[in-house]
């Protein structure tokens, strides 16, 4: 590397030295050449080089992959330390956006870490408050419950229900949030950016309570939405073809946002993949004759969702092509969700089909009445409260996962282990 050539110029350069003579996506014929590149960088991407090395397939690694893979890391490895979070998707990130908004969260929900409703739909937190946590963040604050809210080291956007397209079946009417992918952009990320700024301009204690400006284009930028996507077809008596078959449309709105979002100045990109949807006591109660799998979930469910996460790391393979100066981490939650189902006991869950939090039939789950709501059994008004360990439970609620199950999936990914290019969670973010 040229002596002042920025990071970015390097990997632009490189890349393409590496367009001229292979054509992106194949693979490199002959070894010696992908260790020689490793070996040509600079000192500093030593450590980094030395574990690529290690892995099983590294003659089979696509040159401008690995190119990828390098960037991604010494965009991240100054990155640790203080940083701010912007976070966009549905229930599985809600830190009380929809619960300000619309539909307010009630007991038991909370009662494991907070002892009380904290806007999340589960019974403790989630796994962005635990990003936040090893961040050395406070828990992150929705963006909807503004007042007297602390968002000087970022905001979440993300509210329950929400989808990433335009919903047909919207609240009160419906059942998913009006604050789909695009509004959570358009309306209230792009507004936050420009109005945080004319606060810290005015000065005085507000303006310590908004984030400075340079914060945005240093910031990691975290998703986790598409589940409700899917949920929407399936309630919307589609077939499964008719769910797939929408899917690269789902995929393309949201590769839009990530554009749009970038062209504001956002560079580190945290996306998470869906979950094992058919796994989910929801799925089981609608629609029970859904064939099983061996271990208990939708196996048809399931393949829909494996099939919308196929689409999106190939889009993202695409947005690092059209975005060069962003770092893009694609990370399979999917994979580390599906193991609490088919290994439960080897982590210390039991039950893992069955709602910790509900009532009725044999996965405590029913959708006439929910978690903290109230059923009438023999004259009597019972409370659907909690089951008595919910730390041994990986459902809560027939839809969420439990604080511990949140806990478990937030320890593998944040190593960079379930993670592409393999980039722990310290790495992505950009150091304040």
């Amino acid at each position: 590397m040229e002596k002042d050539e920025s990071f970015d110029e390097f990997y632009a350069r490189l890349k393409d030295i590496v367009n001229s003579v292979f054509n992106l996506g194949e693979t490199i014929p002959e070894p010696k050449i992908v260790r020689k590149v490793l070996r040509s960088l600079p000192e500093r991407f030593h450590a980094k080089i030395t574990t690529i090395e290690k892995l099983k397939d590294i003659d089979k690694i696509p040159l401008i992959k690995l190119v990828g893979n390098l960037q991604t890391y010494e965009l991240g490895s100054t990155r640790i330390g203080k940083s701010t979070i912007f976070n966009f998707g549905d229930s599985n990130s809600d830190t009380g956006g929809l619960s300000a908004s619309l539909l307010t969260v009630t007991p038991p929900y909370g009662e494991t870490y907070f002892h009380k409703p904290a806007g999340r739909e589960s019974d403790g937190r989630l796994m962005i408050d635990f990003m936040a946590k090893s961040l050395g963040l406070p828990y992150l604050s929705a963006y909807l419950d503004s007042l007297g809210t602390n968002f000087s080291h970022g905001a979440n956007f993300a509210t329950s229900a929400s989808t990433i397209r335009l919903p047909t079946n919207i609240i009160p009417a419906g059942g998913f949030s009006p604050f789909y992918l695009d509004i959570q952009y358009s309306q209230q990320f792009v507004q936050f950016k420009s109005r945080s700024q004319m606060i810290r301009k005015k000065g005085g204690i507000f303006a310590t309570l908004m984030p400075k400006g340079d914060y945005f284009s240093k910031a990691l930028y975290t998703f986790d939405i598409g589940q409700n996507d899917l949920g929407e077809g399936f309630f919307g008596n589609m077939t499964i073809e008719e769910v797939n078959a929408s899917i690269p449309d789902i995929v393309n709105k949201f590769s839009i946002n990530v554009k749009n979002i970038y062209n504001l100045g956002a560079r580190s990109f945290w996306i998470h993949n869906t979950g094992p949807i058919g796994c989910l006591p929801y799925i089981f109660a609608n629609f029970p004759s859904a064939q099983r799998d061996s271990y208990g979930c939708a196996k048809s469910y399931n393949d829909v969702a494996q099939y919308f996460n196929h689409n999106l790391k190939e889009a993202i393979v695409q947005l690092r092509k059209d975005l060069p100066l962003a770092a893009i981490t694609y990370v399979d939650v999917y994979s580390v969700k599906y193991s609490l189902f088919t290994k439960p006991k080897e982590y210390g869950f039991e039950l893992p089909l069955v709602a910790c939090c509900g009532y009725g039939g044999m996965y405590n789950y029913s959708s006439s009445v929910g978690c903290g709501g109230t059923i009438t059994v023999n004259g009597s008004q019972i409370f659907v409260g909690s089951c008595e360990h919910p730390s041994v439970r990986v459902n809560w609620d027939g839809i969420h996962y439990t604080e511990a199950a949140n806990k478990f999936v937030f320890d593998q990914i944040s190593t960079g282990a379930f993670s592409d290019p393999p980039i722990p969670l310290k790495m992505a973010c950009h150091n304040i």
